[in-house]
């Protein structure tokens, strides 16, 4: 039997380490890069002829009124190209004749005057009103997954003392995974112009998904042990449950990670944020609920946090408030 919670602040620490690493990408702008979903706008993909340079692009669309406009490279001289809301709808015809022309049409052409014959390949634009809709309902889509998750933990494991702490720890769990992706797409956005959009709250959402079943995998042997015998050392039930779930957790991660890695090496640009947020997700997912959610109930069962914010507060006392020893 593997000794897990013996090493339970080396693994917490681990923890904490990546911790504040994501803090700190969070904490130096820009923070984090808004897809036009949560920041209105529009988003077009072009594929050029001839080989066009992502500064020669980035020129012809300041020179033409849209500075603003962010490029990425989406394959060979194709460009994901995000601005402000184009107004009008793309002139792709329909049964009572050609729609007229809207703004995407004339940047379209300048841009083909300039560079030669180009592609249109998709075309979207969201207004600000759907846009701050968007952004509040994925916030709250997250705020209510935690506390359903957490209602849901403590019902299940109502039968045990203090079943409040499972739910604690799982929710703690899966917070310490989305910050370590919102970590990570906040350095991808300084360095890559990587962008959050709704593929990347519904990748989150399933990341938060994955993590709590495989925490819930091991509080239900946690909870079988601690029920069978209600005199084994908490500890040794901990460790007896990571050791007998511990294949099961990495073959099943390592099979869904194998997946995953297929689909980004293989699939579009469209869908690679999706995708990396799921494999970021899964292997915290996988981690967090080993060296987490079950470590964290160790050191509340052992009440290791009381002791350190008791040694901590008697650090910070002054020497004379200290009675001097009867001689």
């Amino acid at each position: 039997m593997l000794d897990f919670a013996g090493k339970r602040w080396w693994y917490l620490g681990f923890s904490m380490i990546f911790f504040t690493l994501a803090a700190v990408a969070l904490a130096i702008p820009p923070h984090l890069r808004a897809g036009i979903e949560f920041t209105s706008g529009s988003s077009f993909t072009f594929a050029f002829e001839r080989n066009v340079k992502q500064d020669e692009l980035r020129s012809a669309l300041a020179d033409i009124g849209h500075g603003e406009a962010r490029i990425q490279g989406a394959g060979a001289n194709e460009y994901l190209i995000r601005t402000g809301e184009l107004q009008g709808a793309p002139s792709l015809g329909s049964a009572q004749g050609p729609v007229p022309p809207g703004e995407i049409d004339q940047l379209q052409q300048a841009l083909q005057d300039r560079f030669g014959p180009l592609t249109r390949k998709d075309f979207s634009t969201v207004s600000s009103t759907v846009s701050t809709e968007i952004a509040r309902n994925a916030t709250l889509a997250v705020f209510a997954a935690s506390i359903a998750i957490l209602i849901y933990i403590s019902i299940a494991f109502r039968h045990l003392p203090r079943p409040w702490l499972f739910g604690s720890a799982a929710v703690i769990a899966l917070l310490h995974d989305t910050f370590v992706i919102l970590g990570l797409f906040s350095i991808l956005g300084k360095w890559r112009g990587t962008e959050v959009d709704t593929g990347f709250i519904t990748a989150l959402l399933t990341v938060i998904g994955f993590s709590v079943h495989d925490t819930i995998v091991v509080f239900d042997r946690i909870r079988e042990k601690v029920t069978h015998d209600p005199f084994i050392p908490f500890e040794e039930a901990v460790n007896a449950s990571l050791t007998e779930t511990l294949a099961r957790s990495l073959n099943t991660s390592f099979v869904v990670v194998l997946t995953v890695i297929s689909l980004l090496l293989i699939g579009g640009v469209t869908i690679r944020n999706f995708l990396l947020v799921l494999l970021v997700g899964i292997i915290s997912g996988t981690y967090s609920s080993i060296g987490i959610a079950s470590q964290l109930l160790v050191a509340w069962e052992n009440g290791d946090f009381g002791r350190f914010f008791r040694r901590l507060i008697g650090r910070k006392q002054p020497p004379e408030a200290i009675e001097p020893e009867p001689a």
